[in-house]
């Protein structure tokens, strides 16, 4: 990339930045992640641009999904198995309706900082600088333990690696064998025996399978159905961190950010002339950007331009965050637009941040019916404009939180407080998210 270098982005103004008051704490932070290993080798992100670039030409779809911010405390074995249980069974679902391979990339090791809209917010009675992610500072109403802590980079940096390292070994050890998901998908089957709708789709993959092995396919020595192939991306927020885990591929001088294998540009800081931009130009990882309602189709064309300025499919995502309500309006004539300019990019809905309301109780949460409306609008939008609706972007977890409302567990506002965890914003819990996996699948058949 012309005039780039990976501190580049320091000459840009840049919003969403951590007020770090001992500077040169932060300095030997950095320094520090610039010696420790890098947590993804080039050839991960370069294997993940060739999958990305079969969903592009409509081959693949793309499930991203994982939790609305990670944290330190909620670190366990336990967590990241439920975790990946479900981002395997959204896939057999999404693949069974689809009828497509489906690339996972998972919203995890590494998604610890988040955008706030003010330094400071209100927590009871008191005035705290504003909780942006574990990687930043503390949840907890300490005041010492909201300053942000270059040293909470380290500690991310380590939970990202034993993540990846755990998830690595889940992917490939056998935990993702096929017969294991078809089991889960059966206790699955077990919790909504009501829904008929769910209940015929699950037996109808229940018989595939059998079909398969009465056919006297050994399964069982096959690596395709023993293992999965699977990505981490999250959000490039604090370019700190990102631009000391960014490494020089020798054999072509190449730049990668191997903070992950896939990095994105959130709504709040994807402007053409500022930090993040010019960062995210420079890396040949694949990457995504957000596209909110504000956007407009030549702020869009430019955008595109600058961040794949040689059009090479798989190289970037972008994530459409509209809400159900103004994405019929709002996203045809960006896609139109992108089409008549003959841009190669991936589309895909992030059905979460444009739906989120406030409860009658005062929870920050989401309505089912309402996630699945944009999505369905979405595919719908693609359809009658002959382009691929390629993805689907979303915040879940593997743990049976209540912090959307309803699903076929039927999640009222009176539930919300009886499991509500996040850290950030409202997820979907396993069951809501396997639904809207199987959901998805059956109107696109």
């Amino acid at each position: 990339m012309q005039n780039w270098q990976k501190d580049s982005w320091k000459n840009f103004p840049i919003k969403q930045q951590p007020k770090y008051p001992d500077l040169v704490k932060l300095a030997q932070a950095t320094s520090k992640l610039e010696e420790l290993p890098p947590l993804i080798y080039f050839a991960e992100a370069e294997k993940l641009k060739r999958h990305l670039a079969d969903v592009c030409n409509g081959k693949a779809f793309l499930l991203q999904a994982g939790d609305c911010a990670e944290s330190f405390a909620e670190f366990n074995q336990a967590n990241l198995e439920k975790y990946f249980k479900v981002i395997l069974q959204m896939t057999v679902a999404l693949m069974h309706g689809l009828g497509k391979p489906v690339i996972k990339v998972g919203r995890i090791a590494g998604q610890f900082a988040k955008p706030r809209s003010s330094d400071f917010e209100k927590v009871g009675d008191k005035e705290l600088p504003s909780y942006r992610g574990d990687m930043v500072n503390s949840i907890t109403t300490d005041e010492t333990a909201r300053i942000p802590n270059p040293t909470n980079l380290l500690r991310a940096y380590e939970q990202s690696a034993i993540t990846l390292n755990y998830l690595r070994s889940l992917a490939s050890g056998g935990f993702s064998s096929l017969d294991n998901v078809y089991e889960w998908i059966n206790d699955f089957a077990n919790l909504t025996k009501d829904n008929t709708q769910l209940a015929n789709i699950i037996a109808e993959i229940e018989k595939s399978t059998s079909f398969f092995k009465a056919c006297g396919f050994d399964l069982a020595a096959s690596q395709d159905y023993n293992s999965a192939d699977f990505f981490t991306s999250h959000e490039a927020l604090l370019l700190d961190y990102e631009a000391a885990l960014t490494r020089q591929n020798k054999a072509d001088g190449k730049f990668y950010d191997c903070s992950a294998h896939m990095l994105w540009i959130g709504e709040r800081t994807r402007n053409l002339d500022e930090a993040h931009v010019e960062f995210m130009r420079g890396i040949a990882n694949p990457i995504a950007t957000k596209v909110g309602p504000t956007m407009q189709p030549d702020e869009l064309v430019k955008l595109i331009t600058a961040l794949n300025p040689e059009n090479e499919a798989g190289r970037l995502t972008l994530i459409t965050r509209m809400s159900a309500s103004k994405i019929k309006d709002i996203l045809p004539p960006l896609v139109e637009r992108v089409k008549q300019e003959g841009l190669k990019v991936i589309w895909s809905c992030d059905p979460m941040h444009g739906n989120t309301e406030k409860s009658s109780n005062n929870f920050k949460t989401r309505r089912f019916d309402n996630i699945l409306a944009e999505v369905a609008a979405f595919f719908e939008i693609h359809q009658n404009l002959g382009t691929y609706a390629g993805g689907i972007h979303i915040e879940m977890t593997g743990q049976n939180v209540t912090e959307c409302l309803g699903g076929t567990n039927e999640i009222t506002e009176t539930d919300l407080e009886a499991k509500y965890r996040t850290h950030c914003d409202p997820r979907l819990n396993a069951s809501q998210s396997l639904e809207l996996a199987f959901l998805i699948g059956q109107k696109q058949q």
